[in-house]
């Protein structure tokens, strides 16, 4: 009898090892999450269910405002974004991507890789991760401060199967430092700003409740 109750001891014990690995596995989201996010919320916009009432907008046509610099070509791309999530922004969306692309550098150059892994796809917060290693591992920090975003401009925006993808070219100004262990500036210069030239793709799946928008790409433009 006691080899019973010390048998089902350690299958509960198993079974909470087990079920606190799936928390940290799939409870990264957990409905508090930081209000960047948010910015890209639709206005309005609410959680689907099962069974519920369709929203009465869904059938509406498609009509928003464009930017003044949107390229003719872009505009095809924003309106299938559009037709699949019909809360959708271009004005919007540019704010929050600004708001994100200010906590995704700040996060980066401090090594906050938790707040990073609400703001960046998986494969993005691994490169994210293996810089920061790479850094700590040769005794360097970064002072880097962003001055301003001088512009954000919508340059690009297609429909991949459900996921929509917008790339959002910021021009900056951002002071860049690098200092060794004992705090010796080994890059950079602390009074003295760089201009710098973006490409940021963000992505969503537009047929999930979640609002949020994903960094899944960067490049540099010169």
């Amino acid at each position: 009898m006691q080899s019973g109750w010390v048998e089902i001891f350690f299958l509960a014990m198993l079974a909470g090892f087990i079920g606190l690995r799936l928390y940290h596995v799939l409870g990264r989201r957990t409905g508090h999450e930081k209000p960047v996010a948010d910015t890209f919320r639709p206005a309005g916009a609410e959680v689907a269910r099962p069974n519920g009432p369709r929203r009465a907008e869904a059938e509406a046509p498609i009509t928003f405002d464009l930017p003044a610099d949107i390229a003719p070509d872009v505009k095809p791309g924003l309106e299938d974004v559009a037709k699949a999530d019909r809360g959708f922004s271009p004005e919007r969306f540019l704010a929050g991507s600004q708001g994100a692309y200010a906590m995704i550098l700040e996060s980066f150059w401090k090594g906050d890789l938790d707040q990073l892994a609400d703001l960046v796809s998986d494969e993005m917060l691994e490169n994210f991760k293996a810089a920061i290693d790479a850094r700590t591992g040769a005794g360097e920090t970064l002072d880097n401060r962003l001055l301003q975003v001088d512009r954000a401009q919508i340059v690009g925006a297609h429909m991949n199967g459900t996921m929509a993808e917008i790339t959002v070219r910021f021009d900056a100004e951002i002071v860049t430092v690098t200092r060794d262990e004992e705090g010796r500036v080994i890059a950079g210069d602390p009074n003295q700003s760089v201009e710098t030239h973006d490409l940021w793709t963000f992505s969503r799946h537009t047929a999930s409740a979640d609002p949020a928008w994903l960094l899944v790409a960067t490049d540099e433009e010169a």
